[in-house]
């Protein structure tokens, strides 16, 4: 799949430009094969799933060519011309908020429902929302939780106040006298990791005490059980840009050192119900289903056959949009087979024919530590590309 230099100002930025002409309609001009447009073709017939930071912003400014480039997409009514979502791995913000953060850094309104935060297709997981979850991140925590779905929550301070003796690295937070044990605290029935949180080894230390005691940490069993409480995680993005020179640590460093203490501690590995962010097929099936909504509100007619993911990381912008176009493809093939040992093939909802991978370049020191973050989640996407195609996820 070509990967094209985009949102990046001068040369780089022309095939932005000539996806935004063809956005705009410019009639009788062939743009190419994927995006010609003719004169009978008023209606667009792919959409932009885009990313946020290192994208169209740096930390709380807005990048100068990218501001340039997304105001192609829109129209002097003020309109976008073609169907845009805006996909993140930010999830320490509510999505209304984040909405309004982007409408004033753009210029133009941008409707909650048009940003997928990293945990947004938690929503989809229904059978975990009525059990009693300890929550891990930061932010609007417990209102994020109860938009997704989530209706019984604890946070890792709650289990924290509930049981002070679990926490014990900060010595200006130990307890001072030793508590009365507890045998009033409802058991936890799951794990849900919405976002890096601050106090990394509260939060660990604690996850781990619930997954080690099968929910009730203040009890201790001879032999861990396993499998484990369910986990739903989001973000496992290991590095990410902001203002500094050098990558930041993201979600997905807390989310390795979770995984390296359960394994050196118990010698199997910690197992996900569910990974959501990108990389992950999920997310972007999720983003497939917003913009053909998006579409339909606006009345466009037409199928949006491809989609066009643009991002600055290879970890996941890049490796999520290329595992999702391979998706595509393979599903193409299914249904075609089925088509020719059947005869008859229903209509699919959505018409999504491929996604193209766009990365923007930003300066991304440490290289070698990318390689090991595809290495990383490469085999857990390999295990959700198999439960999409069995319907699973």
């Amino acid at each position: 799949m070509a990967v094209l230099g985009l949102f990046s100002g001068v040369r780089a930025a022309r095939p932005w430009q000539r996806v935004a002409c063809a956005a705009a309609g410019f009639q009788g001009r062939s743009l190419g094969k994927s995006y010609a447009v003719s004169r009978a073709q008023s209606q667009p017939t792919f959409g932009f799933l885009l990313d946020i930071d290192g994208v169209l912003v740096r930390g709380h400014r807005v990048i100068p060519a990218a501001l340039k480039a997304f105001h192609r997409l829109v129209n002097a009514q003020g309109k976008l011309r073609v169907p845009v979502v805006f996909v993140t791995n930010a999830g320490n913000i509510l999505q209304h908020g984040k909405a309004q953060e982007l409408s004033a850094l753009l210029g133009f309104k941008v409707e909650p429902d048009q940003v997928i935060l990293s945990h947004s297709p938690m929503k989809l997981f229904s059978q975990y929302h009525g059990k009693r979850m300890i929550v891990s991140g930061q932010g609007p925590l417990v209102e994020n939780a109860q938009i997704l779905g989530f209706k019984n929550v604890v946070t890792v301070d709650e289990l924290r106040m509930a049981f002070p003796v679990l926490d014990m690295v900060d010595l200006q937070r130990r307890p001072k006298t030793t508590p009365l044990p507890r045998n009033d605290f409802p058991a936890i029935e799951g794990v849900l990791l919405l976002g890096e949180p601050v106090r990394w080894e509260t939060s660990l230390q604690l996850i781990m005490d619930v997954l080690l005691s099968n929910g009730n940490p203040g009890t201790g069993l001879a032999t861990a059980p396993y499998p484990h409480l369910p986990v739903l995680a989001s973000n496992m993005d290991l590095l990410w840009m902001a203002e500094a020179k050098m990558p930041r640590f993201g979600h997905g460093t807390f989310l390795l050192c979770l995984e390296t203490i359960y394994r050196k501690v118990t010698g199997k590995e910690l197992r996900y119900k569910g990974l959501m962010g990108k990389p992950s097929i999920l997310t972007y099936q999720y983003a497939e289903e917003l913009i053909r909504q998006q579409a339909e509100r606006r009345g466009w007619a037409a199928p949006i056959q491809k989609l066009y993911a643009v991002g600055d990381n290879p970890m996941s912008d890049v490796y999520g949009a290329n595992l999702f176009n391979q998706y595509l493809q393979m599903a193409k093939h299914e249904r075609a087979e089925k088509l020719g040992a059947s005869g008859l093939l229903k209509q699919r909802s959505s018409a999504t024919q491929s996604c193209a991978s766009i990365l923007k370049t930003t300066p991304r020191p440490c290289g070698f530590l990318q390689q090991r973050g595809i290495d990383r989640i490469a085999p857990a996407m390999k295990t959700e590309e198999k439960q999409s195609r069995d319907g699973r996820c």
